[in-house]
């Protein structure tokens, strides 16, 4: 891997879908046993929940946020729409992710609006974004990020882990360098633009 390069390792669903975080102390020590030897290639560590995983298990994720090593930056992925389309509970878990300092994951998803939202709990910014494989409205929404990422810079946003994936990953790459210029012109930065292993750049 290139110099600065990290890891987003993702927690295993017996610890998130199939105990969905109850009783998962031994194989939570046993998973951060297993990434530490990332080394300083660890970069945060991605828990993604169960579309069925809803607010009635909120005593659950404050239990294992308590328990997580405080040494390995966590980003957590909430799935069912009730965390952030009822006010009350979205506020009790940003609350929660913030005392935590845990990242608060966004999903820009075609299709699924109803999961998207824009509230940052920590310094960093953790996005996942998913095209649609249409490339006029993956570049419009694309587009769309640059400027907010611009201004998320400009307020002091330290960190910001963006992923691109797409249905047919064959395109990812292509869509991530087109994405990766553009940020480049925007913010001034020097982002390294993906090759191939012959070292041919995406155009």
């Amino acid at each position: 891997m290139p110099t600065g390069f990290q890891f987003s390792p993702k927690v295993t669903q017996d610890i998130s879908h199939f105990k969905r975080l109850l009783g998962t102390d031994e194989m939570v020590e046993g998973y951060v046993e297993a990434v530490r030897e990332l080394g300083d290639r660890l970069g945060p560590v991605f828990l993604q929940m169960h579309e069925n995983f809803a607010p009635k298990d909120m005593p659950r994720v404050a239990a294992f946020l308590e328990s997580w090593p405080k040494d390995i930056p966590l980003a957590v992925d909430f799935r069912h729409t009730d965390w952030y389309n009822n006010a009350v509970v979205a506020d009790q878990l940003f609350m929660l992710l913030e005392r935590r300092r845990v990242m608060n994951i966004i999903t820009d998803t075609a299709g699924r609006r109803d999961l998207l939202h824009m509230r940052l709990t920590t310094p960093s910014a953790f996005v996942r974004y998913v095209g649609a494989n249409d490339p006029k409205s993956d570049r419009s929404r694309l587009d769309e990020w640059v400027k907010r990422l611009k201004t998320w810079v400009e307020l002091g946003v330290e960190d910001i882990r963006f992923f691109v994936h797409q249905n047919h990953e064959l395109e990812s790459p292509l869509l991530a360098a087109e994405f990766i210029r553009n940020l480049n012109k925007a913010l001034g930065t020097k982002l390294k633009v993906p090759h191939t292993l012959d070292g041919d750049l995406f155009d």
